[in-house]
């Protein structure tokens, strides 16, 4: 059993760790159960940053104009006293409005990057964490589609990051990286 020291007050406690979190969160056993959600996560984003990539209006000729569409929209929300807080909408207004159309770059190629991530299992835990902060983003703006039940699967895929990517790339990549698996004897 693996246990985690904590001090406490000039204390040490050990406390042992609980045999649910270590199999859903350390024990490769669990990895299939990652591997489904990791592909259904990765395919949302891959489709979603694809279908920006080939519109118009976010990375071609009318680039960003799609986006100034969506943020003006949180705007009023905001200005409105609904779904979006003050705070978000003057950070849309005064940061992302006047560069819209870098963001609509970086919001089209940050979805295919996190879902190519997800489907490989390549630096899982990375691509499920900006996954899971543009569908923060996304949720602070006033959109709810499946924005929830993706940034509750991609804050699990962050908590799972040493196995989630066990049947993919990570198995090999994390080696190098200095976060190598070996068996328990």
């Amino acid at each position: 059993m693996e246990e985690k020291n904590v001090s406490l007050l000039g204390r040490n406690i050990v406390v042992p760790e609980n045999p649910v979190s270590r199999f859903l969160f350390s024990d490769t056993r669990s990895a299939w159960i990652w591997l489904v959600i990791r592909l259904y996560v990765g395919y949302e984003w891959l489709s979603a940053g694809w279908h920006k990539i080939t519109a118009d209006v976010w990375t071609g000729e009318k680039a960003g104009s799609a986006l100034q569409s969506f943020v003006k929209g949180a705007i009023t929300k905001a200005e409105a006293g609904k779904d979006v807080s003050g705070w978000y909408g003057s950070f849309l207004e005064n940061a992302v409005l006047p560069h819209a159309k870098l963001f609509s770059y970086i919001v089209s190629y940050g979805e295919v990057l996190v879902g190519l991530g997800l489907i490989l299992g390549l630096l899982t835990g990375i691509a499920a964490f900006f996954g899971g902060f543009m569908n923060s983003s996304y949720l602070f703006a006033g959109t709810l589609s499946t924005n929830p039940v993706l940034l509750v699967l991609t804050t699990w895929l962050v908590l799972a990051w040493k196995v989630a990517g066990w049947y993919g790339l990570d198995r090999w990549a994390l080696r190098y990286l200095g976060t190598p698996w070996r068996r328990h004897e």
